[in-house]
C-alpha cells in the first residue's frame, strides 16, 4: 500500500525535516505548475522516471527549466538508452500517478529498485519544491533535509553536474 501524503508528512517530522506545503489545482507539468503557484522562492523541480532496456529504473531530478538529452542522460549515468516508464510502472515502484513524480516517492520503493539521482546544482538552492506524492500539494524543504529524507528511505543519490548533459 502507497504512502500518503499526510503519512509522508509525518514521516518528514519524525525525521526532523521541517515542511511547508501549500494546496493548488491539480497539475501535471511543469507549464500547469507555473500557472497555478504563488511566488515561491527556491527551486522549482520536476522528476523524470525513466528506465532502460533491461528493466533498471532512475528517478531524475532537475530543475524546471534544466533540458535533458535522454540520449547523453544515459550515457553520462552509465544506464546506456533509456526512456520514460510507464504509467503501471510508476504506480507498482513508486506509487504515485503520472504528473505526481517526486523524489519522495522513493518512501514506496521497498526493494530500493529505483536509483536517485539529483542535479547537483540543486544542493544550493533553499528551499526546493516538490509534490508529496499528489499534485494538487507542494511542498517545500531545504537541500540538505531532501538528501537526509533519501538517505533515511536507502536512496543515497548520485549527483550529476548538468555542465555534463550539454
Amino acid at each position: 500500500m502507497a504512502w500518503t501524503p499526510e503519512q509522508l508528512l509525518a514521516y518528514l517530522g519524525e525525521l526532523g525535516i521541517p515542511a511547508a506545503t501549500v494546496e493548488h489545482p491539480p497539475v501535471f507539468t511543469v507549464e500547469e505548475a507555473r500557472r497555478v503557484r504563488d511566488p515561491q522562492e527556491g527551486g522549482h523541480c520536476k522528476s523524470l522516471f525513466l528506465r532502460n532496456k533491461k528493466g533498471a529504473m532512475w528517478l531524475v531530478v532537475l530543475f524546471e527549466d534544466t533540458n535533458v538529452d535522454l540520449r547523453r542522460l544515459g550515457e553520462v549515468i552509465g544506464a546506456g538508452r533509456l526512456g520514460f516508464a510507464s504509467p503501471e510502472r510508476l504506480d507498482r515502484y513508486l506509487g504515485v500517478i503520472p504528473g505526481a513524480v517526486t523524489p519522495f516517492a522513493v518512501i514506496n520503493d521497498d526493494g530500493r529498485d529505483v536509483a536517485v539521482v539529483l542535479e547537483q546544482e540543486l544542493i544550493d538552492t533553499d528551499p526546493l519544491h516538490f509534490h508529496p506524492l499528489d499534485n494538487t500539494l507542494t511542498t517545500a524543504i531545504s537541500p540538505g533535509d531532501l538528501l537526509k529524507f533519501l538517505e533515511a528511505t536507502d536512496h543515497k543519490p548520485t549527483l550529476l553536474n548538468t555542465i555534463s548533459l550539454s
